[in-house]
């Protein structure tokens, strides 16, 4: 389901995300989508695709997975898997719920380049703040 107005300007104050062109392209129950689009300015020295990008679209994908119904879950910890160098100029991130617990929970990030290929995974254990 598209994100409502009210999504969209709640996670604008990722402004890191944001700002480096991370969008919300899908929500639903502890599910998100995110895009972004790749610029000269998110490749390395060598051409390709900065990891950084890649895990700040997939951290970004998880927050908003994680936080758009009710805001207080934060990262314990991630851990990233780089499987190969993203074709295209897009990225895409999409945050799968494994376990929601009453104070944990663990998500598992793929994100994909534009032909599909998954270029990195990352698994997330998140904690409700809140």
């Amino acid at each position: 389901m598209k994100p409502s107005e009210e999504t969209v300007r709640l996670f604008e104050k990722d402004r890191f995300a944001t700002d480096n062109g991370a969008v919300i392209e899908d929500v639903s129950d502890h599910y998100a989508k995110c895009v972004l689009k790749v610029e000269d300015r998110h490749r390395n020295a060598m051409g390709s695709v900065m990891g950084g990008v890649y895990f700040t679209l997939a951290d970004f994908a998880f927050a908003v997975a994680a936080n758009w119904q009710a805001i207080g879950t934060v990262s314990l910890n991630s851990e990233i898997a780089y499987l190969g160098a993203a074709k295209g100029d897009r990225l895409e991130a999409e945050a799968f719920c494994i376990k929601n617990g009453r104070t944990t929970s663990y998500y598992r990030i793929e994100v994909r380049d534009e032909l599909g290929n998954i270029a990195a995974i990352v698994n997330t254990t998140g904690y409700k703040k809140a």
